[in-house]
């Protein structure tokens, strides 16, 4: 029985649900499911991925340009198409000179322009050769080393925790303050993916080994460089000392080792083997004097080889990363090579994306809310900015339902985790205020210029935090991306606007079907910030416990579970899912899925759901679920993801419905069948 406080809840959150919940008040309901992709041969009890996708998955082809395809892939390829109309139009010349829509658009035009890329070959490459060929000694390799720093905002994602310069720096608040913002230092160096491509000793690993070296002459040889080789192979040697410094995967995402405050004085100390007096002044950070050293020892074993390799060798290896990161911008011998490896050797992606889907990506990536701006004021409208902030709050009283409910949390530490609730700072749509590129200088018809000159842009709007207060409304990631993120330092959410579309956004179906698709996903942001990583930050954003140790064991025992669940997973014989590698975003699902089934029940102000083409409202919630993580991967990119990502693959994380009660009785689920857990095995963390 509720109590009344719950029940005063409910009623809250049943009244404040405008946007979508009217359509299950009906008998004349639409909803989003395909039935023609159920898999009906398939028991929902032994495969609900299957179910929901195997008539789908069988008739799926993978675009030749891509290494999967799904729900995902098919809003990516419309908002592309889209994006694409818009940069055509800013190009044509019609642009205010000096506007964001001429730097747009003579961007997009400069990196399309073929014909002058081929005609420059490898010139624009040769004043950073000649700075390479300079470097004589530790002092001056450190200050090339420190000029290349660039921001590594795929961190702040937790998405990547390497970067192709030897260290990648990350600017936001402080684990200790959130009151100023800090650099934390990140390794980085490597050429291929993780450092699980250098050093596992598996047939596949050995092999994409091979191809690497191979890959790594090839480009040599194409840039005109003397011995390629030879050459390859003692650069391939460094990166695999690189390699063996670094973190793994899951060590990185451990907030509490990498909570190292390091004076500016303690490098030469704690790191010793790179000038880092020349290494800070090269990166304009010598007057900064607190950092964080994320991977600290992985930093001190990288500094160690500075000062130990031979200089001709990393001079080398300095050429070779110059090339790779530009190849997109230089003459498509390059970019082919670049392709057949990191495309198709890695990716198993056959052929290459079109040039016009490149130039998208790398536009947005230079200019990513310039573009965005433009995007958002012909797509996205203020009235589906409105429905989804109701959204958001839904699944935030639902979320704070959950917490109010929980049996096993003491009241202080409920209160605690309420006022982090309270503070989140969600971003819908695009950002409040829009970033400002008039300092960025770019060149009709100089592509490799543009895009040097937008990485040191970047950088040095990065550098412009330090001294100033963290902004918690700014954005990583572009309106223009299908994705969401949550910024457990920061406490704060980014719904982009490409995400809040159809089918996963659909103002014209069902409640069932909405809250299954984009409000688990807000729910599953929301819950990030109670994942295993956000649930050790405060309010504030402090890296506090906040926790009773009766709580955090408690806890803990709950996530444990989740990852025993988790590493069953065995996709390859070889090959098995890493369930702490993926339990901040197992969590996340779980906590997700939950909320947005209480926010969907309580749309219904406590009536049944309609039964439409023989389906329950559950069914449908529960079944829209399965099909929004609709995906099908080549072997090669499912192996990587399963190697590098922090995401669970897509049919596992479409089976986290094992875990709720009511999936059991919308489905009428058996004990036999493969994916029953009793009772007492299904995991509530939220």
């Amino acid at each position: 029985m509720l109590t009344r406080k719950q029940r005063l809840l409910a009623v809250a959150l049943s009244c404040a649900i405008v946007a979508i919940a009217a359509a299950a008040s009906t008998t004349q309901v639409t909803h989003g499911i395909d039935l023609a992709g159920i898999d009906r041969a398939v028991a929902p009890g032994d495969d609900f991925f299957a179910y929901a996708n195997g008539t789908w998955d069988k008739s799926a082809e993978i675009p030749a340009d891509r290494s999967s395809w799904g729900v995902s892939g098919e809003l990516t390829e419309k908002t592309n198409q889209q994006v694409r109309e818009l940069l055509e139009g800013a190009a044509s010349g019609t642009a205010a000179p000096g506007s964001n829509a001429q730097k747009v658009g003579d961007f997009y035009a400069s990196y399309m322009g073929e014909a002058a890329i081929e005609a420059k070959g490898i010139a624009p490459l040769k004043p950073e050769f000649t700075r390479i060929a300079a470097i004589k000694d530790a002092h001056s390799l450190s200050a090339y080393l420190g000029s290349m720093l660039r921001a590594d905002v795929d961190a702040l994602n937790n998405t990547n925790f390497y970067t192709p310069n030897l260290f990648g720096v990350w600017i936001t608040q402080a684990f200790d303050d959130p009151k100023r913002n800090v650099p934390y230092l990140l390794q980085g160096g490597l050429g291929m993916p993780d450092r699980d491509y250098y050093v596992t000793e598996s047939p596949r690993m050995a092999e994409l080994r091979s191809k690497y070296r191979a890959h790594v002459a090839a480009v040599l040889k194409l840039a005109g460089v003397a011995e390629a080789e030879a050459k390859a192979e003692r650069i391939f040697a460094l990166e695999t000392k690189i390699a063996k410094a670094h973190w793994s995967r899951v060590d990185s995402e451990d907030v509490h080792k990498a909570d190292n405050p390091w004076k500016r004085s303690d490098f030469a100390v704690k790191a010793p083997g790179l000038d880092w007096d020349a290494y800070f002044a090269a990166a304009h950070l010598d007057h900064q004097n607190d950092f964080i050293a994320w991977q600290a020892s992985a930093i001190t074993g990288l500094a160690a080889l500075v000062g130990s390799e031979p200089v001709e060798i990393w001079k080398d290896y300095l050429a070779l990363r110059l090339i790779e990161g530009h190849a997109n911008v230089l003459p498509k011998a390059f970019v082919d090579e670049n392709f057949a490896f990191y495309g198709t050797a890695l990716s198993g992606t056959p052929k290459i994306r079109d040039r016009w889907k490149r130039a998208v990506g790398a536009t947005s990536s230079a200019l990513g809310e310039a573009v965005g701006q433009i995007y958002v004021a012909k797509y996205f409208p203020p009235s589906s900015k409105a429905k989804i902030e109701a959204m958001v709050q839904d699944l935030t009283r639902a979320f704070h339902a959950r917490v109010e409910k929980l049996a096993w949390m003491s009241p202080k530490t409920k209160q605690r985790a309420l006022e982090k609730l309270a503070t989140l700072k969600v971003g819908v749509g695009y950002p409040d205020k829009w970033r400002d590129y008039s300092a960025l200088k770019i060149v009709r018809g100089d592509a490799f210029g543009n895009a040097l000159r937008a990485e040191e842009f970047e950088y040095r709007r990065n550098l412009a935090k330090l001294g100033k207060a963290p902004d918690r409304g700014e954005w990583v990631m572009v309106p223009h991306l299908v994705n969401a993120v949550n910024l457990p330092i920061a406490n704060a959410l980014n719904f982009p606007a490409a995400y809040l579309q159809p089918p996963l956004f659909d103002p014209a179906v069902d409640a069932a079907t909405n809250y299954a698709a984009v409000g688990t996903t807000i729910g599953h942001e929301i819950s990030h910030s109670f994942d295993d990583q956000g649930s050790q930050f405060d309010a504030q954003g402090h890296l506090a416990n906040w926790w009773t140790d009766e709580d955090r064991a408690h806890f803990e025992h709950a996530a444990a579970q989740l990852v025993a669940q988790f590493d069953a997973y065995k996709p390859f014989p070889d090959l098995a899912e890493n369930g702490k590698q993926t339990l901040g975003e197992n969590i996340a699902d779980l906590g997700g899925l939950a909320a947005a089934y209480d926010a969907y029940r309580l749309a219904l102000h406590g009536k049944p759901d309609v039964v439409v083409d023989g389906l329950s409202g559950d069914a449908r919630f529960f079944l829209s679920y399965a099909q929004h993580w609709r995906t099908k991967m080549r072997e090669p990119a499912m192996r990587q993801a399963i190697v590098t990502d922090g995401h669970a693959l897509p049919m596992y994380r479409a089976d986290t419905v094992r875990n709720l009660d009511a999936w059991y009785a919308a489905f009428e689920i058996k004990p036999e069948q493969k994916l029953y857990l009793a009772p007492k095995d299904r995991v509530q963390v939220w």
